[in-house]
Protein backbone atom coordinates (compact mmCIF):
# COMPACT_ATOMS: atom_id res chain seq x y z
CA UNK A 1 0.00 0.00 0.00
CA UNK A 2 1.72 3.15 -1.25
CA UNK A 3 0.07 6.38 -0.12
CA UNK A 4 1.03 9.99 -0.71
CA UNK A 5 -0.40 12.40 1.86
CA UNK A 6 -0.95 15.99 0.76
CA UNK A 7 -1.71 19.28 2.49
CA UNK A 8 -2.90 22.01 0.12
CA UNK A 9 -5.49 24.77 0.26
CA UNK A 10 -4.07 26.74 3.19
CA UNK A 11 -0.80 27.44 4.96
CA UNK A 12 1.96 24.84 5.36
CA UNK A 13 1.60 22.89 2.11
CA UNK A 14 3.41 19.56 2.39
CA UNK A 15 3.63 15.95 1.30
CA UNK A 16 4.35 12.63 3.01
CA UNK A 17 4.91 9.14 1.62
CA UNK A 18 3.95 5.91 3.40
CA UNK A 19 4.47 2.34 2.24
CA UNK A 20 2.68 -0.45 4.14
CA UNK A 21 2.26 1.71 7.22
CA UNK A 22 5.90 2.87 7.31
CA UNK A 23 6.73 6.55 6.88
CA UNK A 24 9.29 6.82 4.09
CA UNK A 25 9.58 10.56 3.47
CA UNK A 26 7.96 13.87 4.39
CA UNK A 27 8.71 17.43 3.31
CA UNK A 28 7.20 20.90 3.55
CA UNK A 29 6.85 22.91 0.35
CA UNK A 30 8.47 25.95 1.99
CA UNK A 31 11.85 24.20 1.85
CA UNK A 32 11.76 24.37 -1.96
CA UNK A 33 10.02 27.64 -2.82
CA UNK A 34 11.58 29.63 0.07
CA UNK A 35 8.20 31.02 1.22
CA UNK A 36 7.76 30.32 4.92
CA UNK A 37 4.48 28.48 5.58
CA UNK A 38 4.06 28.15 1.82
CA UNK A 39 0.55 27.95 0.39
CA UNK A 40 1.71 26.72 -3.02
CA UNK A 41 0.76 23.31 -4.37
CA UNK A 42 3.41 20.99 -2.86
CA UNK A 43 4.73 19.71 -6.17
CA UNK A 44 8.40 20.02 -5.15
CA UNK A 45 7.74 18.21 -1.87
CA UNK A 46 5.86 15.48 -3.75
CA UNK A 47 8.71 15.00 -6.22
CA UNK A 48 11.24 14.75 -3.39
CA UNK A 49 9.15 12.13 -1.54
CA UNK A 50 8.83 10.05 -4.70
CA UNK A 51 12.55 10.45 -5.44
CA UNK A 52 13.41 9.10 -2.00
CA UNK A 53 11.45 5.91 -2.67
CA UNK A 54 12.36 5.75 -6.38
CA UNK A 55 8.68 5.77 -7.33
CA UNK A 56 6.74 7.21 -10.24
CA UNK A 57 3.57 9.12 -9.35
CA UNK A 58 1.36 6.47 -10.96
CA UNK A 59 2.90 3.68 -8.92
CA UNK A 60 1.01 5.09 -5.94
CA UNK A 61 -2.16 3.38 -4.75
CA UNK A 62 -3.67 6.60 -3.48
CA UNK A 63 -3.22 10.31 -2.93
CA UNK A 64 -4.72 11.18 0.46
CA UNK A 65 -5.67 14.74 1.37
CA UNK A 66 -5.41 15.92 4.97
CA UNK A 67 -8.67 17.82 4.67
CA UNK A 68 -12.13 17.41 3.14
CA UNK A 69 -12.79 20.44 0.89
CA UNK A 70 -16.47 19.69 0.12
CA UNK A 71 -17.30 19.32 3.81
CA UNK A 72 -15.44 22.60 4.38
CA UNK A 73 -17.51 24.39 1.72
CA UNK A 74 -20.76 23.12 3.21
CA UNK A 75 -19.95 23.90 6.84
CA UNK A 76 -17.77 27.00 6.66
CA UNK A 77 -19.45 28.85 3.81
CA UNK A 78 -22.94 27.58 2.96
CA UNK A 79 -24.41 26.63 6.34
CA UNK A 80 -22.85 29.59 8.14
CA UNK A 81 -24.16 32.05 5.50
CA UNK A 82 -27.67 30.59 5.84
CA UNK A 83 -27.63 30.96 9.63
CA UNK A 84 -25.86 34.35 9.87
CA UNK A 85 -26.30 37.06 7.23
CA UNK A 86 -23.03 38.69 8.33
CA UNK A 87 -21.25 35.62 6.93
CA UNK A 88 -22.61 36.17 3.41
CA UNK A 89 -19.75 38.56 2.43
CA UNK A 90 -17.27 35.77 3.20
CA UNK A 91 -19.04 33.57 0.69
CA UNK A 92 -18.84 36.17 -2.09
CA UNK A 93 -15.31 37.38 -1.27
CA UNK A 94 -13.97 33.83 -1.17
CA UNK A 95 -15.57 32.72 -4.44
CA UNK A 96 -12.21 31.77 -5.96
CA UNK A 97 -11.19 29.87 -2.85
CA UNK A 98 -14.50 27.99 -2.87
CA UNK A 99 -14.01 27.13 -6.54
CA UNK A 100 -10.50 25.88 -5.80
CA UNK A 101 -11.77 23.63 -3.01
CA UNK A 102 -14.55 22.29 -5.23
CA UNK A 103 -12.04 21.46 -7.99
CA UNK A 104 -9.32 20.05 -5.72
CA UNK A 105 -9.22 16.64 -7.37
CA UNK A 106 -8.85 18.17 -10.85
CA UNK A 107 -6.17 20.58 -9.61
CA UNK A 108 -4.21 17.70 -8.13
CA UNK A 109 -4.36 15.67 -11.33
CA UNK A 110 -3.35 18.69 -13.41
CA UNK A 111 -0.29 19.31 -11.21
CA UNK A 112 0.81 15.70 -10.78
CA UNK A 113 -0.47 13.71 -13.75
CA UNK A 114 -1.79 11.11 -11.28
CA UNK A 115 -4.59 8.93 -12.67
CA UNK A 116 -5.30 6.79 -9.61
CA UNK A 117 -7.48 7.13 -6.53
CA UNK A 118 -7.65 10.52 -4.75
CA UNK A 119 -9.47 10.64 -1.42
CA UNK A 120 -10.14 13.34 1.16
CA UNK A 121 -10.02 12.82 4.93
CA UNK A 122 -11.11 14.93 7.87
CA UNK A 123 -8.41 17.28 9.05
CA UNK A 124 -8.43 16.63 12.78
CA UNK A 125 -8.58 12.87 12.34
CA UNK A 126 -5.38 13.23 10.33
CA UNK A 127 -3.82 15.17 13.20
CA UNK A 128 -4.90 12.56 15.76
CA UNK A 129 -3.57 9.60 13.80
CA UNK A 130 -0.30 11.42 13.07
CA UNK A 131 0.37 11.54 16.81
CA UNK A 132 -1.11 8.24 17.99
CA UNK A 133 0.52 5.67 15.72
CA UNK A 134 4.15 6.92 16.02
CA UNK A 135 3.83 7.42 19.80
CA UNK A 136 4.25 3.78 20.72
CA UNK A 137 1.45 4.17 23.30
CA UNK A 138 -1.04 1.32 22.90
CA UNK A 139 -3.50 3.28 25.02
CA UNK A 140 -3.53 7.08 25.07
CA UNK A 141 -5.65 10.19 25.33
CA UNK A 142 -5.42 12.04 21.99
CA UNK A 143 -5.56 15.81 21.66
CA UNK A 144 -5.74 17.85 18.44
CA UNK A 145 -6.00 21.64 18.69
CA UNK A 146 -5.37 24.22 15.97
CA UNK A 147 -6.87 27.25 14.26
CA UNK A 148 -9.44 25.32 12.28
CA UNK A 149 -9.84 22.13 10.29
CA UNK A 150 -12.83 22.08 7.96
CA UNK A 151 -15.00 23.61 10.70
CA UNK A 152 -13.87 21.92 13.91
CA UNK A 153 -11.13 23.63 15.89
CA UNK A 154 -10.20 20.74 18.17
CA UNK A 155 -10.95 17.11 18.95
CA UNK A 156 -10.38 14.95 22.04
CA UNK A 157 -10.23 11.19 21.53
CA UNK A 158 -8.91 7.92 22.95
CA UNK A 159 -6.65 5.47 21.18
CA UNK A 160 -6.78 1.84 22.28
CA UNK A 161 -5.06 -1.10 20.59
CA UNK A 162 -4.88 0.71 17.26
CA UNK A 163 -8.48 1.98 17.27
CA UNK A 164 -9.49 5.62 17.79
CA UNK A 165 -12.73 6.69 19.46
CA UNK A 166 -13.79 10.35 19.43
CA UNK A 167 -14.79 11.70 22.84
CA UNK A 168 -15.46 15.33 21.96
CA UNK A 169 -15.64 17.14 18.62
CA UNK A 170 -18.27 19.85 19.06
CA UNK A 171 -15.96 22.89 19.34
CA UNK A 172 -16.22 24.66 16.01
CA UNK A 173 -15.26 27.89 14.27
CA UNK A 174 -15.00 30.68 15.36
CA UNK A 175 -14.42 29.22 18.83
CA UNK A 176 -10.73 28.39 18.52
CA UNK A 177 -7.72 28.52 20.82
CA UNK A 178 -5.48 28.61 17.77
CA UNK A 179 -7.30 31.52 16.14
CA UNK A 180 -7.45 33.68 19.28
CA UNK A 181 -3.70 33.15 19.59
CA UNK A 182 -3.34 34.23 15.94
CA UNK A 183 -5.57 37.25 16.59
CA UNK A 184 -3.34 38.46 19.43
CA UNK A 185 -0.22 37.71 17.37
CA UNK A 186 -1.62 40.10 14.76
CA UNK A 187 -2.62 42.72 17.36
CA UNK A 188 0.87 42.66 18.87
CA UNK A 189 2.48 43.42 15.51
CA UNK A 190 3.59 40.06 14.15
CA UNK A 191 2.29 37.81 11.36
CA UNK A 192 -0.65 35.57 12.16
CA UNK A 193 -0.30 31.91 11.18
CA UNK A 194 3.45 32.44 11.29
CA UNK A 195 4.80 34.20 14.39
CA UNK A 196 2.72 32.71 17.20
CA UNK A 197 5.89 31.23 18.69
CA UNK A 198 7.24 34.76 19.19
CA UNK A 199 4.23 35.58 21.39
CA UNK A 200 4.93 32.44 23.42
CA UNK A 201 8.51 33.65 24.02
CA UNK A 202 7.34 37.19 24.85
CA UNK A 203 4.83 35.87 27.40
CA UNK A 204 7.59 34.98 29.85
CA UNK A 205 8.40 38.67 30.32
CA UNK A 206 4.86 39.71 31.23
CA UNK A 207 2.69 39.80 34.35
CA UNK A 208 -0.70 38.25 33.55
CA UNK A 209 -2.30 39.40 36.81
CA UNK A 210 -1.29 43.04 36.43
CA UNK A 211 -4.13 45.54 36.11
CA UNK A 212 -4.98 46.90 32.68
CA UNK A 213 -4.37 50.68 32.57
CA UNK A 214 -7.58 52.70 33.05
CA UNK A 215 -9.52 49.55 33.89
CA UNK A 216 -10.53 47.58 36.97
CA UNK A 217 -9.75 44.33 35.12
CA UNK A 218 -6.48 42.44 35.11
CA UNK A 219 -5.05 41.15 31.84
CA UNK A 220 -5.86 37.59 32.82
CA UNK A 221 -9.42 38.49 33.78
CA UNK A 222 -9.86 39.95 30.31
CA UNK A 223 -8.77 36.69 28.67
CA UNK A 224 -11.07 34.73 30.99
CA UNK A 225 -13.84 36.84 29.51
CA UNK A 226 -12.53 36.34 25.96
CA UNK A 227 -12.08 32.54 26.34
CA UNK A 228 -14.96 31.14 28.40
CA UNK A 229 -15.08 27.52 29.55
CA UNK A 230 -18.39 25.75 29.04
CA UNK A 231 -19.06 22.32 30.52
CA UNK A 232 -16.33 19.70 30.74
CA UNK A 233 -14.62 20.08 27.36
CA UNK A 234 -16.20 23.05 25.60
CA UNK A 235 -15.13 26.66 25.48
CA UNK A 236 -16.40 29.66 23.56
CA UNK A 237 -14.80 32.87 22.39
CA UNK A 238 -16.84 35.87 23.51
CA UNK A 239 -17.73 37.51 20.20
CA UNK A 240 -17.76 40.95 21.80
CA UNK A 241 -13.96 40.82 21.58
CA UNK A 242 -13.33 39.30 18.13
CA UNK A 243 -14.29 40.11 14.54
CA UNK A 244 -12.26 37.59 12.51
CA UNK A 245 -15.48 35.68 11.83
CA UNK A 246 -17.02 38.79 10.24
CA UNK A 247 -14.27 40.79 8.52
CA UNK A 248 -10.77 40.10 7.20
CA UNK A 249 -7.52 41.57 8.49
CA UNK A 250 -8.81 43.11 11.71
CA UNK A 251 -9.12 40.10 14.02
CA UNK A 252 -10.12 41.83 17.29
CA UNK A 253 -13.10 44.12 17.88
CA UNK A 254 -13.39 47.85 18.44
CA UNK A 255 -14.22 46.99 22.05
CA UNK A 256 -10.82 45.32 22.37
CA UNK A 257 -9.07 48.32 20.81
CA UNK A 258 -10.96 50.74 23.06
CA UNK A 259 -9.75 48.89 26.16
CA UNK A 260 -6.25 47.83 25.09
CA UNK A 261 -5.20 50.63 22.76
CA UNK A 262 -4.13 50.63 19.11
CA UNK A 263 -2.53 47.71 17.32
CA UNK A 264 1.23 47.60 17.70
CA UNK A 265 3.17 47.98 14.46
CA UNK A 266 6.14 45.67 14.01
CA UNK A 267 8.72 48.45 14.30
CA UNK A 268 7.14 49.91 17.47
CA UNK A 269 8.68 49.50 20.91
CA UNK A 270 7.62 46.43 22.88
CA UNK A 271 6.17 47.70 26.18
CA UNK A 272 5.14 46.08 29.46
CA UNK A 273 1.57 46.34 28.20
CA UNK A 274 2.40 44.12 25.22
CA UNK A 275 4.29 41.67 27.42
CA UNK A 276 1.36 41.44 29.84
CA UNK A 277 -1.08 40.75 26.99
CA UNK A 278 1.10 37.88 25.76
CA UNK A 279 1.50 36.51 29.29
CA UNK A 280 -2.25 36.55 30.01
CA UNK A 281 -3.08 34.88 26.70
CA UNK A 282 -0.51 32.15 27.30
CA UNK A 283 -1.74 31.54 30.86
CA UNK A 284 -5.35 31.32 29.70
CA UNK A 285 -4.43 28.82 26.98
CA UNK A 286 -2.56 26.66 29.48
CA UNK A 287 -5.36 26.87 32.06
CA UNK A 288 -8.15 25.86 29.68
CA UNK A 289 -6.21 22.96 28.17
CA UNK A 290 -5.01 21.74 31.57
CA UNK A 291 -8.56 21.81 32.97
CA UNK A 292 -9.76 19.69 30.06
CA UNK A 293 -6.90 17.23 30.38
CA UNK A 294 -7.51 16.72 34.11
CA UNK A 295 -11.09 15.73 33.31
CA UNK A 296 -9.99 13.49 30.45
CA UNK A 297 -7.48 11.71 32.67
CA UNK A 298 -10.15 11.13 35.34
CA UNK A 299 -12.79 10.09 32.81
CA UNK A 300 -10.61 7.65 30.84
CA UNK A 301 -8.14 6.45 33.46
CA UNK A 302 -5.46 6.55 30.77
CA UNK A 303 -1.97 7.77 31.73
CA UNK A 304 -0.45 8.61 28.30
CA UNK A 305 -1.16 11.64 26.10
CA UNK A 306 -0.58 12.33 22.39
CA UNK A 307 -0.69 15.90 21.05
CA UNK A 308 -0.96 17.26 17.50
CA UNK A 309 -2.38 20.30 15.73
CA UNK A 310 -0.75 23.71 15.50
CA UNK A 311 -1.39 24.51 19.17
CA UNK A 312 0.75 21.46 19.94
CA UNK A 313 3.81 23.48 18.85
CA UNK A 314 3.35 25.64 21.96
CA UNK A 315 6.17 24.07 23.96
CA UNK A 316 5.44 26.22 27.03
CA UNK A 317 1.95 24.70 27.20
CA UNK A 318 3.42 21.23 26.68
CA UNK A 319 5.87 21.90 29.49
CA UNK A 320 3.05 22.83 31.86
CA UNK A 321 1.26 19.59 30.91
CA UNK A 322 4.41 17.52 31.53
CA UNK A 323 5.15 19.26 34.82
CA UNK A 324 1.57 18.82 36.06
CA UNK A 325 2.01 15.05 36.30
CA UNK A 326 -1.51 14.43 34.98
CA UNK A 327 0.00 11.93 32.55
CA UNK A 328 3.01 9.67 33.01
CA UNK A 329 4.31 10.52 29.54
CA UNK A 330 3.34 12.73 26.64
CA UNK A 331 4.20 12.51 22.95
CA UNK A 332 4.04 15.64 20.82
CA UNK A 333 4.12 14.95 17.09
CA UNK A 334 7.19 16.91 15.88
CA UNK A 335 5.41 18.31 12.81
CA UNK A 336 2.26 19.13 14.76
CA UNK A 337 1.28 21.93 12.38
CA UNK A 338 -0.69 21.40 9.20
CA UNK A 339 2.34 20.08 7.31
CA UNK A 340 2.36 17.10 9.68
CA UNK A 341 -1.29 16.34 9.01
CA UNK A 342 -0.05 14.72 5.79
CA UNK A 343 1.42 11.91 7.89
CA UNK A 344 -2.02 11.36 9.38
CA UNK A 345 -3.63 11.32 5.94
CA UNK A 346 -1.34 8.42 5.07
CA UNK A 347 -2.31 6.57 8.26
CA UNK A 348 -6.05 7.12 7.71
CA UNK A 349 -5.84 6.02 4.07
CA UNK A 350 -3.96 2.87 5.07
CA UNK A 351 -6.58 2.08 7.71
CA UNK A 352 -9.42 2.74 5.25
CA UNK A 353 -7.79 0.25 2.88
CA UNK A 354 -8.31 -2.43 5.52
CA UNK A 355 -4.72 -2.67 6.71
CA UNK A 356 -4.44 -3.04 10.48
CA UNK A 357 -2.12 -0.58 12.24
CA UNK A 358 -0.85 -0.61 15.79
CA UNK A 359 1.03 2.15 17.60
CA UNK A 360 4.77 1.77 17.08
CA UNK A 361 7.33 4.10 18.64
CA UNK A 362 8.98 6.18 15.96
CA UNK A 363 11.07 9.21 16.89
CA UNK A 364 12.76 9.47 13.48
CA UNK A 365 11.56 12.69 11.88
CA UNK A 366 14.60 13.11 9.64
CA UNK A 367 12.33 12.51 6.67
CA UNK A 368 13.13 15.37 4.30
CA UNK A 369 15.62 16.01 1.51
CA UNK A 370 18.83 14.05 1.34
CA UNK A 371 21.86 14.81 -0.83
CA UNK A 372 24.62 12.46 -1.88
CA UNK A 373 28.28 12.67 -0.93
CA UNK A 374 28.93 13.75 -4.53
CA UNK A 375 26.27 16.51 -4.30
CA UNK A 376 27.93 17.87 -1.18
CA UNK A 377 31.46 17.64 -2.58
CA UNK A 378 30.45 19.50 -5.75
CA UNK A 379 28.73 22.23 -3.74
CA UNK A 380 31.78 22.65 -1.51
CA UNK A 381 34.29 22.70 -4.38
CA UNK A 382 32.20 25.31 -6.24
CA UNK A 383 31.65 27.51 -3.19
CA UNK A 384 34.74 29.73 -3.48
CA UNK A 385 35.19 29.21 0.26
CA UNK A 386 38.24 27.62 1.85
CA UNK A 387 37.55 24.16 3.21
CA UNK A 388 39.18 21.12 4.76
CA UNK A 389 38.23 17.52 5.42
CA UNK A 390 39.59 16.73 8.91
CA UNK A 391 40.52 13.26 10.05
CA UNK A 392 38.21 13.54 13.07
CA UNK A 393 35.26 15.77 12.18
CA UNK A 394 33.72 15.70 15.65
CA UNK A 395 36.90 16.58 17.53
CA UNK A 396 37.76 19.36 15.07
CA UNK A 397 34.25 20.84 15.28
CA UNK A 398 34.19 20.54 19.05
CA UNK A 399 37.44 22.51 19.26
CA UNK A 400 35.85 25.31 17.20
CA UNK A 401 32.81 25.35 19.49
CA UNK A 402 34.98 25.39 22.60
CA UNK A 403 36.81 28.39 21.17
CA UNK A 404 33.50 30.25 20.99
CA UNK A 405 32.95 29.90 17.25
CA UNK A 406 29.46 29.81 15.76
CA UNK A 407 29.04 26.86 13.45
CA UNK A 408 26.31 25.68 11.11
CA UNK A 409 25.87 21.91 11.07
CA UNK A 410 24.44 20.34 7.89
CA UNK A 411 24.14 16.55 7.92
CA UNK A 412 21.98 13.76 6.50
CA UNK A 413 18.28 14.18 5.83
CA UNK A 414 16.36 17.34 6.65
CA UNK A 415 14.06 17.37 9.65
CA UNK A 416 10.28 17.34 9.07
CA UNK A 417 8.61 20.04 11.11
CA UNK A 418 9.70 23.48 12.33
CA UNK A 419 12.47 22.41 14.73
CA UNK A 420 16.09 21.83 13.72
CA UNK A 421 17.10 18.66 15.54
CA UNK A 422 20.77 18.47 14.65
CA UNK A 423 20.79 18.03 10.88
CA UNK A 424 20.06 21.62 9.79
CA UNK A 425 21.28 23.49 12.87
CA UNK A 426 23.29 26.49 14.00
CA UNK A 427 25.31 25.53 17.09
CA UNK A 428 27.40 27.27 19.73
CA UNK A 429 28.54 26.60 23.24
CA UNK A 430 25.81 27.48 25.78
CA UNK A 431 27.93 30.05 27.61
CA UNK A 432 28.46 32.94 28.24
CA UNK A 433 24.98 34.49 28.39
CA UNK A 434 25.98 37.09 25.76
CA UNK A 435 26.17 34.33 23.15
CA UNK A 436 22.35 34.46 22.89
CA UNK A 437 22.31 38.19 22.19
CA UNK A 438 25.04 37.89 19.57
CA UNK A 439 23.27 35.15 17.63
CA UNK A 440 19.92 36.95 17.72
CA UNK A 441 21.49 40.19 16.46
CA UNK A 442 24.25 39.08 14.09
CA UNK A 443 23.24 35.63 12.85
CA UNK A 444 19.45 35.21 13.03
CA UNK A 445 18.55 38.92 12.72
CA UNK A 446 15.59 38.56 15.05
CA UNK A 447 14.09 40.00 18.25
CA UNK A 448 16.51 40.23 21.18
CA UNK A 449 14.18 38.52 23.68
CA UNK A 450 13.80 35.27 21.74
CA UNK A 451 15.33 32.21 23.41
CA UNK A 452 17.43 29.33 22.09
CA UNK A 453 17.17 25.64 22.82
CA UNK A 454 19.65 23.34 24.57
CA UNK A 455 20.53 19.98 23.04
CA UNK A 456 21.77 17.59 25.74
CA UNK A 457 23.16 14.08 25.89
CA UNK A 458 20.06 12.27 27.13
CA UNK A 459 21.76 10.52 30.04
CA UNK A 460 22.68 13.93 31.49
CA UNK A 461 19.25 15.47 31.01
CA UNK A 462 18.00 15.20 34.60
CA UNK A 463 21.26 16.69 35.91
CA UNK A 464 20.63 19.88 33.94
CA UNK A 465 16.85 20.01 33.48
CA UNK A 466 13.72 19.31 35.53
CA UNK A 467 11.88 16.98 33.16
CA UNK A 468 10.76 13.42 33.82
CA UNK A 469 10.78 12.04 30.28
CA UNK A 470 12.81 12.18 27.09
CA UNK A 471 12.26 15.13 24.76
CA UNK A 472 13.96 14.32 21.44
CA UNK A 473 11.94 16.81 19.36
CA UNK A 474 12.46 20.06 21.28
CA UNK A 475 8.74 20.50 22.02
CA UNK A 476 8.55 20.45 25.81
CA UNK A 477 9.72 23.41 27.90
CA UNK A 478 11.05 22.70 31.37
CA UNK A 479 12.99 24.41 34.12
CA UNK A 480 16.75 24.38 34.26
CA UNK A 481 18.17 22.90 37.45
CA UNK A 482 19.06 25.90 39.69
CA UNK A 483 22.71 24.92 40.08
CA UNK A 484 23.15 24.67 36.29
CA UNK A 485 21.62 28.01 35.35
CA UNK A 486 24.98 29.78 35.36
CA UNK A 487 26.68 26.88 33.56
CA UNK A 488 24.49 27.15 30.44
CA UNK A 489 23.05 30.70 30.61
CA UNK A 490 22.74 31.23 26.84
CA UNK A 491 19.96 28.62 26.60
CA UNK A 492 17.98 29.68 29.69
CA UNK A 493 14.94 31.91 29.10
CA UNK A 494 14.00 34.80 31.39
CA UNK A 495 11.62 32.54 33.37
CA UNK A 496 14.37 29.91 33.88
CA UNK A 497 12.84 27.54 31.33
CA UNK A 498 14.48 25.73 28.40
CA UNK A 499 13.02 24.04 25.31
CA UNK A 500 15.20 20.98 25.75
CA UNK A 501 16.21 18.41 23.13
CA UNK A 502 17.46 15.07 24.44
CA UNK A 503 19.88 13.28 22.10
CA UNK A 504 20.62 9.56 22.12
CA UNK A 505 22.32 7.39 19.50
CA UNK A 506 18.88 6.22 18.38
CA UNK A 507 17.85 9.83 17.69
CA UNK A 508 20.80 11.24 15.73
CA UNK A 509 24.11 9.40 15.64
CA UNK A 510 26.30 12.15 14.15
CA UNK A 511 24.86 14.94 16.29
CA UNK A 512 25.30 12.69 19.31
CA UNK A 513 28.98 12.16 18.45
CA UNK A 514 29.49 15.93 18.30
CA UNK A 515 27.83 16.42 21.70
CA UNK A 516 30.04 13.69 23.13
CA UNK A 517 33.16 15.38 21.75
CA UNK A 518 32.09 18.75 23.20
CA UNK A 519 31.40 17.11 26.57
CA UNK A 520 34.85 15.52 26.55
CA UNK A 521 36.39 18.91 25.71
CA UNK A 522 34.44 21.07 28.19
CA UNK A 523 32.71 18.87 30.75
CA UNK A 524 29.37 20.33 29.58
CA UNK A 525 27.05 17.90 27.71
CA UNK A 526 24.94 20.72 26.25
CA UNK A 527 25.04 22.76 23.03
CA UNK A 528 22.93 25.73 21.99
CA UNK A 529 20.90 24.55 19.00
CA UNK A 530 18.84 26.77 16.70
CA UNK A 531 17.52 26.31 13.18
CA UNK A 532 19.84 26.94 10.22
CA UNK A 533 18.08 29.97 8.74
CA UNK A 534 17.57 33.66 9.35
CA UNK A 535 14.36 35.35 10.47
CA UNK A 536 11.54 35.13 7.96
CA UNK A 537 13.13 32.34 5.89
CA UNK A 538 12.61 28.57 5.95
CA UNK A 539 15.35 26.28 7.21
CA UNK A 540 17.98 25.65 4.53
CA UNK A 541 17.45 22.59 2.38
CA UNK A 542 20.23 21.99 -0.16
CA UNK A 543 24.02 22.19 0.34
CA UNK A 544 24.08 25.28 -1.89
CA UNK A 545 21.49 27.02 0.32
CA UNK A 546 23.54 26.11 3.38
CA UNK A 547 26.65 27.67 1.83
CA UNK A 548 24.79 30.84 0.79
CA UNK A 549 23.31 31.30 4.28
CA UNK A 550 26.76 30.74 5.79
CA UNK A 551 28.27 33.39 3.53
CA UNK A 552 25.61 36.00 4.34
CA UNK A 553 25.69 35.79 8.15
CA UNK A 554 28.19 35.99 10.98
CA UNK A 555 28.48 32.20 11.19
CA UNK A 556 32.17 31.35 11.52
CA UNK A 557 32.24 27.84 10.07
CA UNK A 558 29.96 25.56 8.09
CA UNK A 559 30.24 21.83 8.61
CA UNK A 560 28.54 20.17 5.64
CA UNK A 561 28.90 16.43 5.44
CA UNK A 562 32.55 15.68 6.24
CA UNK A 563 33.84 19.14 5.26
CA UNK A 564 34.57 22.22 7.37
CA UNK A 565 34.19 25.52 5.51
CA UNK A 566 35.78 28.61 7.03
CA UNK A 567 35.71 32.36 6.42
Amino acid sequence: MKVLGIRYGGHDSAASLMIDGEIIAASSQERYDYNKHSRAFPLDAIKDCLKTADLDINELDEIAFANDPIYHINEFYLKSALSDKERIPFLFNDAQKIKMNFEMEKITRDFTGFNGSIKFYRHHMCHLTSAYYPSGFNEAVLLSLDGMGEMETGIYAVGRDGKIDILHDSTKYPHSLGLIYSAITFYLGWKHHCDEGIIMGLASFGKPHAQIPNSEMTYYELFCEVIQEKGDYDYELNKDWIVFDKVRDKWVSDKFYDLMGPKRNYEDEITEHHQNIAAALQLRLETVVLNHLKKLRKHTGINKLCIAGGVGLNCSMNGVIEKSGIFDEIFVQPASGDDGSTLGACFVATLEAGIELKPKKNHNYYLGSVFTVEDIRNAVENSNVKFEKPENLYKATSKLLTDGKIISWYQGRAEFGPRALGNRSILTKPFPASMKDYINAKVKFREEFRPFAPAVLKEHCSTYFDIKQESPHMLIACNVQPEKKDVIPAVVHTDDTCRVQTVGEENNFRFRKLLEAFYEETGVPVLLNTSFNVKGQPIVNSPEEAINCFKSTAIDHLIVGDYILSK
